[in-house]
């Protein structure tokens, strides 16, 4: 197997690509239905690993809401402002970013933090409890599995991979104060050539008012 790739290096290589493989993934969807009956008109949201803006801000943006996505890969920057202008996007590693505790009423990373190691992913969780308002929502999912550091393929390209099992990840939400409002598990065969079907996770996840 190549040596792995960076996360800006493998998504600026799929670009579009990467949104055709993924669109027929219900399960993405129908994470966003429920909060978007929840959340306050104009409600400010993050979307971390915006990717080329759909479906998540396209979703959240056309109901309405604030939507500010980051991505590491230039080349998402670049398609999500194109695709989804009423939203905003920058480019920027999760980890770097800083804000006021309580600043955002809902924060979405879907499948955005596979390439950090164990030890950052719990991290990042435990910001992004702090960054969302009392009563904000934590829209997170994964590829559920008992790794840190495992070099794989996905869609042709050698990535370096960790992840939780969902019982585990769960836990992880709890410990940073978030209370489980859903969690749903589904498998899903991306639509390319050198893709495998893969498991995953989604969870809602509130914080106490």
């Amino acid at each position: 197997m190549s040596l792995p790739e960076s996360a800006a290096e493998v998504f600026d290589a799929l670009g579009k690509d990467y949104e055709h493989a993924f669109r027929t993934a219900t399960a993405h969807r129908d994470a966003l239905t429920e909060p978007l009956a929840n959340l306050p008109a104009r409600a400010k949201v993050l979307d971390l690993g915006a990717g080329t803006g759909r479906p998540t801000a396209d979703v959240l943006a056309a109901a309405g809401h604030d939507v500010t996505g980051y991505d590491v890969a230039p080349k998402m920057v670049e398609i999500a402002r194109a695709q989804v202008p009423s939203a905003r996007f920058e480019l920027g590693d999760m980890r770097e970013l800083s804000f006021a505790a309580g600043t955002w009423d809902a924060i979405t990373a879907f499948f955005s933090m596979l390439q950090l190691p164990r030890a950052e992913q719990e991290t990042m969780i435990g910001r992004l409890a702090t960054w969302l308002k009392p009563g904000g929502l934590l829209l997170f999912a994964t590829v559920p599995a008992d790794v840190d550091g495992v070099d794989t393929d996905f869609m042709g390209h050698a990535l370096r991979v960790s992840s939780f099992t969902a019982g585990a990840l769960a836990g992880r939400l709890r410990a940073a104060g978030l209370e489980i409002a859903r969690e749903e598990q589904a498998e899903f065969a991306p639509d390319h050539p050198d893709a495998t079907p893969e498991p995953h996770v989604y969870f809602i996840a509130r914080k106490p008012a």
